[in-house]
């Protein structure tokens, strides 16, 4: 039986419309006067005056950059596809055609990787992100699952290249984590995580129970974005009460001997905020009010929008309230609930592969925000 041969002619046709839509959307103008704007504000002398602010500046000059040169390597790899077929065709060469069959597949996947972030335009959808990982009902297991999705979501950041600080972790007394917190301060990780939100729920032999019976956690995922300077969430000290107490570890042993660790209360929402991951209490008073600010700012939008589910939403972590399912026993699939999107290589999407359910999640609430007809 002989392959099907691939009209070229047409895949490039369906690249080059992809591909101007894609730039139609990006507003390319738009990115090129960016990049003009922000490189004299990078060339200032007085920049480093003020080095967080400088730091703004500087990544987002480099993700714009990094956005139309992304765009521009496209545009040249569909050029180069069609002269390579020519070439191909012209001398009848087997293997070239081949090697063009390589690349259209490739064009294709980087097609689809670029609409993608096209469809992240939501008003905070370009900042970096603050997660909260909660255990929820299920007991040892359910601080187990929290700790295993702390793990993935890790193991994504890593092989993104992203720098994942973890700002706090309250570790569980048999195994696991009560609660985790850990920050991505990369352009759009706010947009991209914002789609883990929601319940998680673990289906699997618990390893904790002698008698080897299955059992069903829980674990909460609190996605929010990361506060900027231009932001403006003022909050009175009469409104903060703050705690301070001494780090734990594993088994709640204490990890230092020092009261360093803050708990933040914002008194009239009763948001909490704990923060133990920097050596010194001042330094963990700050990051606590960063993330403060934070969930401030998302609750000062959600309020204004009345979208509460839209952002980090009302998160139980318990029956009848779960986005996505990793069943280990009977059988081994993760499923969306959201999306139908669903694996059976559990192991993996464990170990930081979840870029398909993400994108999934992205374009189903791209889905969900248009408006009804």
């Amino acid at each position: 039986m002989t392959m099907a041969k691939t009209d070229f002619s047409a895949e490039i046709r369906t690249l080059r419309s992809t591909f101007s839509s894609i730039e139609d959307v990006s507003d390319v103008d738009q990115i090129k006067a960016d990049i003009v704007t922000l490189s004299e504000e990078a060339g200032a002398p007085d920049l480093w005056d003020d080095p967080a602010a400088a730091q703004i500046v500087t990544s987002k000059l480099s993700y714009r950059q990094s956005e139309l040169e992304r765009l521009t390597k496209i545009r040249t790899r569909i050029d180069d596809l069609e002269v390579l077929v020519e070439l191909a065709e012209l001398e009848a060469d087997e293997e070239t055609i081949q090697e063009a069959d390589r690349e259209l597949v490739s064009i294709h996947k980087a097609l689809d990787e670029l609409e993608i972030v096209t469809l992240l335009s939501g008003e905070f959808d370009s900042r970096g992100a603050v997660v909260t990982i909660r255990s929820g009902a299920g007991g040892v297991d359910a601080a187990d699952f929290a700790e295993m999705l702390m793990r993935m979501y890790l193991r994504w950041a890593e092989k993104r290249g992203f720098k994942a600080t973890v700002m706090d972790t309250s570790y569980a007394e048999e195994a696991g984590l009560k609660s985790a917190t850990f920050e991505i301060d990369e352009p759009y990780a706010f947009g991209t995580l914002s789609v883990e939100a929601g319940t998680h729920r673990l289906v699997r032999i618990s390893p904790f129970d002698n008698q080897g019976r299955r059992q069903t956690s829980f674990a909460a995922v609190e996605v929010v974005p990361l506060i900027e300077q231009t932001d403006t969430i003022e909050i009175p000290e009469s409104e903060i009460r703050v705690d301070v107490f001494r780090s734990s570890g594993p088994g709640g042993q204490s990890v230092n001997t020092t009261d360093s660790a803050v708990r933040m209360t914002h008194i009239p929402t009763g948001v909490v905020v704990s923060m133990q991951n920097e050596k010194s209490q001042i330094q963990n008073r700050a990051a606590a009010l960063r993330v403060l600010q934070s969930r401030l700012l998302l609750l000062k939008k959600e309020q204004e929008n009345a979208q509460k589910k839209e952002f980090a939403g009302d998160v139980k972590a318990s029956w009848g309230d779960q986005m996505r399912s990793y069943v280990l026993n009977p059988y081994q699939m993760v499923k969306d609930l959201r999306t139908e999107h669903e694996v059976g290589n559990t192991q993996a999407v464990f170990d930081g592969e979840i870029d398909d359910f993400i994108d999934a999640g992205i374009r189903w609430r791209a889905g969900q925000r248009r408006p009804r007809k």
